[in-house]
């Protein structure tokens, strides 16, 4: 059996079951019962002694002998002997009088015998003589079994009243405890969310606050085993620990018994709530158990059936609100961990700006004290030893302890791009050595990568008996480790990815090939100045017969991937049109090219087209790409391209069509990316295609040459925005100078 493991028996005849069946007949009875030692002192009563007899402070601890008249009025003393009584103690009924809860002499009917128990132990039975009183008895009985059931149906009622739209949480819970542990008029209630993991302590009536509770239950290996086994209620008793038990000093395990089956469990007693009598109910949804309730009392307490058949109804009803809450609870917590994340990578960009990665890694410290305290934990830094085969840990109790541990073989099955944050869990050999140590020993082994030269390892710890991390703590680690690796080589990597994109810049933009009969000029303008090149690009290539392939894209994305991207695309159309492909024909293989080369959220938008002066066409096809301008010559009038198609590199089997427009000699054709139309101005207007189509026209008009059309366009568009461009943008000009059939020129 794995150690922790739940260990159960079935109770047999003996001291338990015979605590049980007894503890049973003082519930169902409705005789009153007394249990009193030699002394004369009562050491038990069940309700209905407390009913019947009169006691100055309570029937338990009193002399029994002060219940029953003497008959010269002189109270007995000393040991209990035959005739200290007013009946005999060898178990023969006999008739007489006691004084009752009211104040009043009332015969009964009584037996009594003593028990074979160590020391003197004696059991009275009585119930009243005359029918009148029996039959008032028995009335009262009734009457109090009604109360009782009136108790829990309106303490049932009050719950479900309370939970209607219920949308504090912890108000919720606050309030059902409380109205539980009211209801089932118990000592205390405890609530255990589940998790990944286990089962997480997630609130507590009042009246437990002060006491030592499990915080973290791990599925298969706590009390809530039976419940889920069961599907339903249970009722538990602790029992009390034997002699050899005692002898072993601190009490690690306890016997549980099943009030039902008499089943005997071993349990933790670090997992055990701090009752004697307890109810376990399970709560169930969609074929889930999603909590577990403890209703509790904390001495021997009769364990209803009934009552563990109001917990289920209870639990049934509380199903839905508790699946609500568990969700609404893990959607805060993920956004409080957001939050955090948000607020330490700020912190640690702030130092990288300051000091690079060196800065970053001095600010480590205060950034992992701010996490450990987010999470209750302990931070332990783990530092290479001279030793091979070991490392030095700065423990939080003992100080710095070498532990020989391979923490490669440790971090590999968890490294992702360089970091690994590794759960530490109860059963693990690292939890083990930790326990051993004395020392917190749940959490995880945070790692870091290489930084500044040297590994960066760190262990955050909780104590033994804490909850381990949960699910979402975890990928908050993970990114956060992943943002500091990032942070701390994010300046080496940024100046890489300038040289990288001054690179491609130099052959992406700045080679518009020549070709006879058109004059081409295109300007490029970043919105970020440090991403020298991104998405957008253009080309113009030179192809035989009077003929060029004019192309205009933007790339998803920015900096050197999307750049990397763009240039495979120039560099795969400009075959195709080499390859004489229609625009429709290249713009769907290159769609197959795509979604095979580079990552799956990556796509293009993209205007291609096929220039013949000969003939005097532009045959295109426009993928998802704002819609080229073609402006007349003379400036006289303005027409759109607007054949369109679907984006590039997002699906496969799109449909791509050609668009085909006529030219004459001083037509212009725009181009341009969505940057330039979706540009805004402080009053948050865009541009817009009417502002681009007005600037064009503008500045095509009159006298004004057609060299620095472009230039002007952008100088238009930043004044415009105040110099305050959001995307980048791209813009491409030709102006068609010959078209029409030339000498010499063959058919195309």
């Amino acid at each position: 059996m794995a150690q922790g493991a739940l260990s159960r028996r079935v109770e047999g005849i003996g001291e338990g079951s015979v605590v049980g069946t007894f503890s049973k007949m003082l519930q169902l009875t409705s005789e009153a019962v007394l249990v009193f030692d030699g002394a004369g002192r009562v050491l038990l009563a069940n309700e209905e002694a407390e009913g019947l007899f009169a006691g100055p402070a309570g029937i338990v601890g009193s002399d029994v002998r002060l219940l029953f008249p003497s008959s010269d009025g002189t109270p007995a003393a000393g040991e209990v002997a035959e005739g200290s009584l007013p009946f005999p103690l060898d178990g023969t009924a006999d008739l007489v009088t006691c004084f009752t809860a009211a104040g009043r002499q009332l015969e009964v009917r009584v037996r009594c015998d003593r028990v074979r128990a160590p020391g003197e132990t004696y059991l009275l039975l009585a119930i009243p003589a005359g029918r009148d009183e029996l039959v008032g008895h028995e009335a009262e009985r009734a009457l109090l079994d009604l109360r009782r059931a009136n108790h829990r149906l309106s303490g049932t009622l009050n719950i479900v009243l309370d939970t209607i739209d219920a949308d504090d949480l912890q108000a919720l819970f606050g309030r059902v405890l409380e109205e539980i542990t009211e209801t089932m008029e118990a000592d205390g209630t405890l609530v255990y969310l589940s998790e990944s993991d286990g089962f997480r302590l997630r609130g507590v009536s009042s009246s437990l606050l002060d006491d030592r509770l499990a915080r973290f239950m791990p599925f298969g290996r706590s009390i809530e085993r039976v419940a889920v086994h069961d599907g339903h209620t249970v009722r538990l008793r602790v029992k009390a620990p034997d002699n050899d038990a005692l002898r072993q000093g601190r009490l690690t395990h306890r016997e549980v018994v099943s009030e039902e089956t008499h089943e005997v469990i071993r349990v933790r007693s670090a997992l055990l709530p701090p009752f004697t009598s307890f109810m376990v109910v399970p709560v169930w949804f969609g074929g889930h158990v999603i909590a577990i309730i403890e209703v509790g009392w904390r001495r021997v307490h009769p364990l209803l059936k009934d009552d563990a058949s109001l917990l289920d109804s209870v639990a049934h009803y509380l199903s839905v609100q508790l699946a609500s809450a568990f969700t609404a609870l893990r959607s805060q917590r993920a956004d409080q961990l957001a939050s955090l994340e948000t607020e330490l990578r700020e912190e640690l960009l702030d130092a990288a700006t300051e000091g690079g990665d060196e800065r970053v890694v001095s600010c480590m410290e205060d950034v992992m004290c701010t996490v450990s305290t987010e999470l209750e934990a302990t931070v332990a830094p783990v530092r290479p030893s001279a030793v091979s085969g070991t490392v030095v840990v700065d423990m939080p109790v003992s100080g710095p302890r070498e532990l020989s541990l391979d923490l490669d073989a440790l971090v590999s099955p968890h490294a992702l791009d360089g970091v690994a944050v590794v759960p530490i869990s109860p059963e693990s050999d690292l939890s083990r050595m930790l326990r051993e140590l004395g020392e917190p020993c749940v959490g995880a082994l945070l790692d870091f990568g290489e930084l500044s030269g040297a590994p960066r390892r760190a262990l955050l710890l909780r104590a033994d008996d804490a909850e381990p991390l949960g699910e979402l703590e975890v990928e908050f680690l993970l990114d956060f480790v992943a943002d500091v690796r990032d942070i701390a080589r994010g300046q080496e990597a940024r100046e890489q990815d300038k040289r990288i994109s001054q690179a491609l810049q130099t052959g992406m933009r700045n080679e518009l090939q020549h070709v006879d009969g058109i004059t081409a000029e295109a300007v490029y303008s970043s919105a970020t100045a440090s991403a020298l090149v991104g998405g957008d690009f253009y080309d113009l290539v030179r192809l035989p017969g009077r003929r060029a392939c004019v192309i205009m894209g933007d790339v998803s994305g920015k900096g050197v991937e999307a750049a990397s991207v763009s240039a495979a695309v120039k560099t795969a159309l400009a075959a195709y049109a080499w390859e004489g492909l229609a625009p429709a024909r290249m713009v769907r293989s290159l769609n197959e090219f795509l979604l095979g080369f580079s990552r799956l959220e990556t796509f293009a938008t993209l205007f291609v087209g096929i220039v013949d002066l000969s003939e005097g066409t532009i045959r295109y096809c426009s993928a998802g790409h704002p819609p080229a301008l073609l402006v007349g010559a003379g400036a006289d009038e303005i027409s759109t391209l607007d054949v369109q198609s679907g984006v590039v590199g997002a699906f496969h089997d799109i449909v791509y069509q050609d668009g085909i427009a006529h030219l004459v000699p001083g037509d212009v054709l725009l181009l341009y990316t969505d940057g330039t139309t979706e540009a805004r101005n402080g009053d948050g207007a865009f541009f817009g295609e009417d502002g681009l189509r007005e600037a064009a026209m503008r500045e095509s008009a009159g006298d004004k040459p057609f060299e620095g059309f472009v230039g002007r366009l952008l100088e238009t568009l930043e004044a415009f925005t105040g110099r305050n461009l959001e995307d980048d943008v791209a813009m491409m000009a030709l102006r068609f100078d010959e078209v029409g059939r030339g000498e010499g020129d063959a058919p195309a």
